[in-house]
Parts: structure tokens; C-alpha cells; sequence
């Protein structure tokens, strides 16, 4: 007969519940703390409702009423510098840890609002409200808060997508000599996220101190925790990756602080990351002033029991118990509260003559200017101001000939011997004697804690770094094996990254670097070999540079590490075992920003191209005899490109020709053709030209992948397509 042994998880999970004793033993001031506070915020969210009401809140108003006890329990107790982030029903997270900010002493619940905590109140509802004097300067709205002074790095839109940022800047934490911690919150719905679950799985192989918070209030939008998975005890998560948990009643503010004192106690101590459940519930429907059995989802008498759960009311009747406070000063908390969110109110919205009696509206000078609509959705590259650059022809120094891909582990040596900030992660890169390129050649070895091989997790490594970016104390360069792979992290490289500095108000710098090969014809298929330009230069937030030689990668690079913006880096595998020249010893200098390189100059006829596409354009020109001039653009993004060059060259040969390698589907040259043909229309004297691969991705097959693909054949047939046209063979 088979022998069947028990097993249990390698950590702890438990439930947490208060006794009477805790509550005798509670800090008074701790618990008039929390009542003050859940007072503030229910407050708050009552007024967003009612301004929902009146058609006031543009966009959606997820309030969390209801769910004040988790937040506030959780908060209190952590420090400053302690960090917090969340989910698109953030408004309760958000506001605990800022009035614990701007009141680092707790609350007096007889003088309850002070001007500081007024302030508060007043831009976060401004930002709800979408006006300039919010947080985030009305950009963020309800669902992206953030205060990073306080500690708030920023509420999310995407279910789970705010937990990967978390480690990040958790990972920082740890590693700037600190035993501060972050707190990530998420629902129900998250933890059956990959991105959560890739999250919990990398800070316990790192021992990185993120608290992962779970809101479980049952519903998603409308739809049960018990209809979408078998274990709906979801602390229970935690005993697959090996990390403690803990479940609570999330509607008793002091189990929640109690099992946070652990939890902190924990994290704190270097022991990595903790999983909190707490059970809570959302009084009203997922969006609006209506409660969730109005839908029909919910039936009304569970609406009733929970509403007998109130955290607000518990507390308060917990301390009358207790003699610390009575039903005439709890009325006069919410009395105050109340008081102060109408002051805020009054000083955002006017009667509205032209509606209804009693109608209101937003006052007008409040609104952010329309002119702002751009401004911050990457920064000016000012950083780059004064730096030494330099190119090939120019150096005065002596040159030596080495392997591209040499140069690529070269200068990223240099730099992280010069700058202790930079961290590079990525799968294999510190295994194989450089990753699986030879890239990171020498790294591990010299840099042993800022070479990271990760997990195969691409959503919880790409969101680890720009997490490190946003806060500010390191610089990650993320390693993607193939382009194809970032489509696996795209809500973090598109969503988050791409998009922080100008959700959160157009200042948050996101000094993040991702380095990836174009592989086209390595056989590697449909999968591997994509060129990402295309989609990244319709994509808002990123700059992209793009070299086709080794003295290019390192100034691009340089360039790259130094700009406060996220960058991408492409490489080209066809281009790393060749070889050329570079200043012998100086790995120093930049390529100018946003400068392109003329490559041959010309007269017929204009090329446009970039990468390993350089070489294949020059070798057809030469074949073919047409007096082409031939540009590597190298910076790609469309504020960083060199419309200078690109325009002086268009006037003198009034035709051109893009050349790329890729499909034509994901092209870069498709935006770059509608662009030069918006400039320069009057000085075509033919429509533009493009050179690319098929509508296929690259398959397997040796032919078939040289067919989906360009390379000098077929710019030679796009030299003479274009000849033709304007009457030369």
C-alpha cells in the first residue's frame, strides 16, 4: 500500500481576532486615531458620492465606504518612509496615509481637523475632481492618486497591476540601507492575477520586504469570490510561495493594526515579504451612490449584516465601553469631519446660475489649462545639458576595433562602476558568462548585488524595475531575452511605465533603461524575432535609440542611463559578433540627443533606416549606383528624432525611402511615413517609399523566415522602385 504524508506550508497561516483584552490594552490614542481617521474618510467619500450625484466627478467614483477599518488599521502604525500603494478603490488608502503624514501624532478627535489635514481633504478632492490644484494635477482623477512625499506612490487602474511597482520600490528600500516597507493593496480579483502571483513569488525568492494587502470584499464588479475560485480564504495564496499570512476581520480596525504590528515586526527584520487578508465590505455598488442590490447581485439582507459590521461604529462603541469617549463626542467627530469636507467643497464648486436651483458647478479658473494637456508626458532631456559628445569621425582619440556585443557589456561596466545606482536584471543574464549573448560578460563577477537574474516573470521583473525607477534612489536596466516578450509585460512597460510621469502630473522622473535584440533571422520563429520599434513609437512616454555600430551603442547608451525618462534600448543580433571601431578606452562620451548620423550623403534620393539595416542599405546603394543619401536615425522616438537632418535631407533630394527589417504590420516606418508626408508634403516629388518585411511574422523555416524579412535584396528592388520614379535606372 502507498504511504500518504501529510505535508503543511513552510510558513505560517493564521487568523487573527481580537479579545476584549486587546481593547483594554489599546493605546487610547491609538484608537481615537482611528476613529478620527475612518470619520475623515467616510466623510470624504460620502461628498464624492454626492458630487457623483450632481454630475460632478467625470469618470467613475469607487468609494470605500465601508472598507475604512483595513486601511486605516493598516496605516497608522507604519512610519513616513514607510511607502503604500493600490487599486482603483484607493480613495481610503490614499487619504490614511497622507493625514498620518501631515499629522505624525495622531488625531485629537475634540479639534479634530487642523489646516494641514484641511489641505489634504481639499486636493484630494480636487484631484477627483480632475483640477489643477490636485495631487496629480488633475490627470490622476480618482483612480491615480499619488503623494510621494507622504509616502502614496500612486493608486492604479489596472486590477493588480500597481503590485509589481510595489516590490520595486520595496527592492529599494532594502537595498538603501533601510528597514522601511511597502504595503500593496488589491482585491479579490487580483490574486488571481499573473502579475500578483509572478509578484509573490520573486520578493519571497528575494526576501524583498512587500507587504501584500488583500481587500477581499467578497465581489468583484458583481460577480462572487466563490465563482472564480476554490479556495476563497485567499490569504491561502501565501503558502504556495512560501510566504506568512495572515487573516483578519477587516471591519475591526485593531485586529487589522495588531496583525500589521506582526507583519512589520516581520518584514522589518529582513525576513522578506507577508500576505494580510482582511475581510471587508464595500457598501455601495463598484461604481456610485447605489448599493449593489440595486443590480441585483446582492441580496439586502447581507447588504444589512455588513452594514452592522460598520468599522466606524464598532470602534466608537469599543471606546464608550472603555469610558474614553461618548455618543456626543463621537457625533461630534463626524460632525467636524463633515464640517471640513464642506469647507472643501465650497472652495472648489459655485451655485450654477444657468442650472437648476441649487445646482452647482465647478468654479472655472480651477481647471487645469488646456495647454497642459501634453506637457509632462516625458521630460525636456534638460538632464542632458552639458554632457561631453562625440562622434566616430570627430574623436581625437586612438581607436581600437571590438565585437559589438563587447561593447554593450563594456560601457555598461563603465557605468556601473561610476554610478553605484544602476542595477541591471533580467532572466540568465548573470549565468552563461554574460546572459545568453554575452552581454553582461564580467558583471556578476565585479557587481555580484546589481546583476539580477530573475525569475521568468516578466510582468513582476519589468514592474520590479520601474518600480526602482519611480522611487528615484537606483537606475534598473531591464533585460528582455526577445522583444516578443515584453508583449507578456505590456501592462507593465505600456501602462505603468510608459505612462507614470504624465498620469501622476508630468514631474516623476522614470530613469529606467530596457535593453532587447532584434533576433530576425536566427530562427528562432513567430515568438522570438519581432522588431518592438513600431509599436514603442506609438506608445506615449518612451524615447528609443538604436545603434548600428559599437562607438554608436556606447554614446546611445550613456545618453540612455543619463535621461530621466523610461528608455528603450535595441540591439540587433546580426550585429553582435561584428566588429568595428571605438575610441580606445573611452567609454564616456554620448551621442548628442536626438542627432542622426548621415551615413553617405546623396542627392537622389533619401534613406531612412536604423540597426543592422544601415549596413544592408549601404551595401544596395553601392550595388545599385543611385546617389542616395543614407541615414541611421538612431534616436527613434518621435521627440527625440533628428527632423533637422531628416528635413535638410528631404529638400535636396525630394524623395525618400524608409528601410526597416520587420513586418509591416508592427512597422515603425508606417508612422514615420505619415509624419514626412504631413512636413514635407511640398517637397516630395513622389510618395514616400518603404522597404519591409512580410505581413507574416518570421517562421522557422530557414526560407520562410528570409522571406518575411528585408535585408539588402530587397533594398536594392526599393532603390530602383524609387529610381524609377523619379526617372533614374
Amino acid at each position: 500500500m502507498t504511504e500518504r504524508i501529510p505535508l503543511s506550508p513552510k510558513e505560517p497561516w493564521v487568523e487573527l481576532r481580537t479579545t476584549a483584552e486587546d481593547w483594554r490594552n489599546a493605546d487610547p490614542h491609538l484608537l481615537e486615531t482611528m476613529l478620527g481617521q475612518m470619520h475623515l474618510i467616510r466623510a470624504f467619500e460620502e461628498t464624492v458620492l454626492q458630487l457623483a450625484g450632481e454630475g460632478l466627478v467625470h469618470g467613475p467614483a469607487h468609494s470605500s465606504i465601508g472598507q475604512e477599518g483595513g486601511a486605516v488599521g493598516s496605516i497608522v502604525g507604519l512610519r513616513a518612509t514607510d511607502a503604500v500603494n493600490g487599486s482603483h478603490r484607493g480613495h481610503h488608502q490614499f487619504l490614511a496615509k497622507a493625514i498620518g503624514y501631515v499629522a505624525p501624532n495622531g488625531l485629537d478627535v475634540t479639534n479634530l481637523v487642523n489646516a494641514p489635514i484641511q489641505e489634504v481633504l481639499q486636493r484630494t478632492l480636487a484631484e477627483i475632481l480632475g483640477l489643477a490644484q490636485g495631487y496629480c494635477r488633475g490627470r490622476g482623477g480618482s483612480m491615480h492618486l499619488q503623494w510621494k512625499e507622504a509616502g502614496a506612490l500612486g493608486t492604479n487602474a489596472i486590477v493588480g497591476g500597481g503590485v509589481p511597482l510595489g516590490a520595486g520600490n520595496a527592492w529599494a528600500q532594502q537595498h538603501s540601507a533601510t528597514s522601511d516597507l511597502t504595503v500593496s493593496y488589491f482585491g479579490d480579483g487580483a490574486v488571481n492575477i499573473g502579475s500578483v502571483l509572478e509578484t509573490m513569488n520573486l520578493t519571497a525568492a528575494w526576501d524583498i520586504p512587500l507587504v501584500f494587502f488583500i481587500e477581499n470584499n467578497l465581489y468583484a464588479v458583481s460577480t462572487h469570490v466563490s465563482e472564480v475560485t476554490a479556495e476563497e480564504r485567499l490569504s491561502g495564496r501565501g503558502t504556495g510561495f512560501g510566504i506568512p499570512s495572515w487573516r483578519v476581520d477587516g471591519m475591526d480596525p485593531l485586529a487589522v493594526h495588531l496583525a500589521m504590528q506582526e507583519i512589520a515586526a516581520h518584514t522589518r527584520a529582513g525576513n522578506g515579504p507577508a500576505i494580510i487578508e482582511a475581510e471587508v465590505y464595500r457598501f455601495f455598488h463598484q461604481n456610485g451612490p447605489f448599493p449593489g442590490s440595486a443590480f441585483g447581485y446582492r441580496p439586502k439582507d447581507e447588504e444589512e449584516q455588513w452594514r452592522g459590521r460598520d468599522p466606524l461604529v464598532r470602534v466608537a462603541k469599543e471606546m464608550m465601553a472603555l469610558g474614553l469617549i461618548d455618543q456626543q463626542q463621537v457625533d461630534g467627530v463626524r460632525a467636524q469631519a463633515q464640517a471640513a469636507m464642506e469647507l472643501a467643497v465650497n472652495q472648489l464648486l459655485e451655485a450654477d446660475p444657468d442650472g437648476k436651483p441649487g445646482a452647482r458647478k465647478i468654479r472655472a479658473e480651477l481647471w487645469p489649462s488646456a495647454d497642459f494637456v501634453n506637457v509632462g508626458v516625458r521630460g525636456d532631456a534638460s538632464e542632458l545639458n552639458g554632457a561631453r559628445t562625440a562622434e566616430f569621425e570627430n574623436h581625437p582619440g586612438a581607436k581600437e576595433e571590438v565585437r559589438f556585443v563587447d561593447a554593450v557589456a563594456a560601457v555598461m561596466d563603465r557605468r556601473m562602476e561610476t554610478d553605484s545606482r544602476i542595477v541591471v536584471l533580467g532572466e540568465d543574464i548573470h549565468r552563461l558568462k554574460g546572459g545568453t549573448n554575452g552581454a553582461t560578460k564580467g558583471l556578476v563577477e565585479k557587481y555580484p548585488s546589481r546583476v539580477l537574474g530573475t525569475p521568468i516573470s516578466e510582468n513582476a521583473f519589468a514592474g520590479l524595475g520601474g518600480g526602482m525607477a519611480l522611487d528615484g534612489r537606483f537606475r534598473p536596466v531591464i533585460e528582455f531575452m526577445y522583444p516578443d516578450f515584453m508583449w507578456v509585460a505590456a501592462d507593465q512597460v505600456f501602462n505603468q511605465i510608459g505612462k507614470a510621469r504624465h498620469m501622476f502630473g508630468g514631474d516623476a522622473s522614470v530613469p529606467v533603461v530596457i535593453r532587447t535584440k532584434v533576433a530576425m533571422g536566427s530562427g528562432y520563429g513567430s515568438q522570438h524575432l519581432m522588431d518592438p520599434a513600431g509599436i514603442f513609437a506609438t506608445s506615449p512616454g518612451w524615447r528609443i535609440v538604436a545603434a548600428s555600430n559599437p562607438f554608436d551603442y556606447i554614446g546611445l547608451m550613456n545618453a540612455a542611463l543619463a535621461l530621466e525618462d523610461p528608455v528603450l534600448v535595441i540591439e540587433h543580433v546580426d550585429l553582435y559578433q561584428s566588429k568595428g571601431e571605438i575610441a580606445a578606452g573611452d567609454f564616456d562620451y554620448q551621442i548628442e540627443f536626438g542627432k542622426a548620423a548621415v551615413k553617405r550623403a546623396g542627392n537622389d534620393l533619401t534613406v531612412l533606416t536604423y540597426l543592422s539595416m544601415v549596413s544592408h542599405s549601404l551595401e544596395a546603394v553601392e550595388q545599385t549606383g543611385i546617389d542616395a543619401e543614407v541615414i541611421d536615425l538612431r534616436w527613434l522616438d518621435r521627440a527625440s528624432i533628428d527632423w533637422t537632418t531628416i528635413e535638410a535631407s528631404i529638400k535636396k533630394t525630394n524623395a525618400v525611402m524608409i528601410v526597416e527589417q520587420g513586418a509591416q504590420g508592427t512597422s515603425y516606418g508606417s508612422w514615420l511615413a505619415d509624419e514626412i508626408q504631413r512636413r514635407y508634403f511640398d517637397y516630395l516629388d513622389q510618395p514616400v517609399q518603404r522597404v519591409h518585411g512580410g505581413e507574416a511574422s518570421p517562421s522557422i523555416s530557414k526560407v520562410l523566415e528570409r522571406a518575411a524579412i528585408a535585408k539588402t535584396d530587397e533594398v536594392v528592388a526599393g532603390l530602383k522602385n524609387a529610381a524609377a520614379g523619379f526617372g533614374k535606372n
